[in-house]
C-alpha cells in the first residue's frame, strides 16, 4: 500500500538515496531552505507550521540536525547547545509534534550515527547527542499507542560522504549507500519499534 511519507532532510546526501528507495510511495521532502515544505527542526514554530499544512502522514523520517565538532578543551558551553538545539531537541520536537499527525500504524524514524558507541576525536558534543537520541527512542517506544512505532538509524561512515570525513574516522569501514538506505526502509516500513538500526554492523 502506498504511504504518505515526510522526509525531513531529503535533499541531503543520505536523504536523496532514501527518497529513491521509497520511490513506490508518496514522499514529501522537507528541508531548511528548500523542498516541498520548509522545516528548520531547531525552530519549533517551523515544525508546527509545516505539519499544519501537511496534515496526516503515514511516516516521518528525519535525516537532519547538526552538532559542533571540536576538542572539549576548545568547546564553550554554548557550543554544546548547537547540537542540543538542533540534532537532539530538533528530533525530539519533531517527534513530539509529529506523533499527533501520524496515522495509526505509522512510524517515526530518526537519525544518529556511530559516534554514540564508537566516538572519535572532536566529537564530545555529537557523541553525547547521539547517545541521548538512542535513549529517547527506546523510552518513547514504550508510550506510543495505536500501533505507532519509532526507531533510529545509526548510519556510520557512509560511502557517499566518506571523502569528507575519512580523516576523522581512521580505520573505519565505509558503509555502502544501499545498506544505509535499507536501514531507513526497515525503520519506516518494518514492524520493529524502539530499535537502534545500526547500518555499520
Amino acid at each position: 500500500m502506498k504511504k504518505k511519507i515526510l522526509l525531513v532532510g531529503g535533499n541531503g546526501t543520505i536523504g536523496q538515496h532514501v527518497k529513491k528507495g521509497l520511490k513506490d510511495h508518496f514522499v514529501l521532502v522537507a528541508g531548511r531552505s528548500k523542498g516541498d515544505f520548509i522545516i528548520d527542526i531547531s525552530d519549533i514554530e517551523s515544525i508546527v507550521t509545516a505539519f499544519d499544512e501537511i496534515g496526516k502522514v503515514d511516516a516521518i523520517v528525519c535525516i537532519a540536525g547538526e552538532a559542533k565538532w571540536a576538542l572539549m578543551s576548545e568547546m564553550k558551553e554554548e557550543d554544546y547547545y548547537i547540537g542540543i538545539k538542533s540534532k537532539l531537541m530538533g528530533q525530539v520536537n519533531l517527534t513530539r509534534i509529529g506523533v499527533n499527525y501520524l496515522n495509526p500504524g505509522g512510524s517515526i524514524t530518526l537519525s544518529t550515527g556511530i559516534l554514540a558507541e564508537d566516538p572519535v576525536l572532536m566529537t564530545t558534543s555529537a557523541a553525547m547527542v547521539n547517545g541521548a537520541i538512542h535513549s529517547f527512542v527506546k523510552a518513547v517506544s514504550l508510550e506510543l499507542k495505536n500501533e505507532k512505532r519509532i526507531n533510529v538509524v545509526a548510519a556510520g561512515l557512509v560511502e557517499a560522504a566518506a571523502e569528507a570525513y575519512t580523516q576523522f574516522f581512521p580505520g573505519h569501514n565505509r558503509v555502502p549507500m544501499n545498506r544505509v538506505t535499507n536501514a531507513y526502509i526497515k525503520g519506516i516500513l518494518g514492524s520493529h519499534s524502539g530499535k537502534i538500526i545500526r547500518a555499520y554492523q
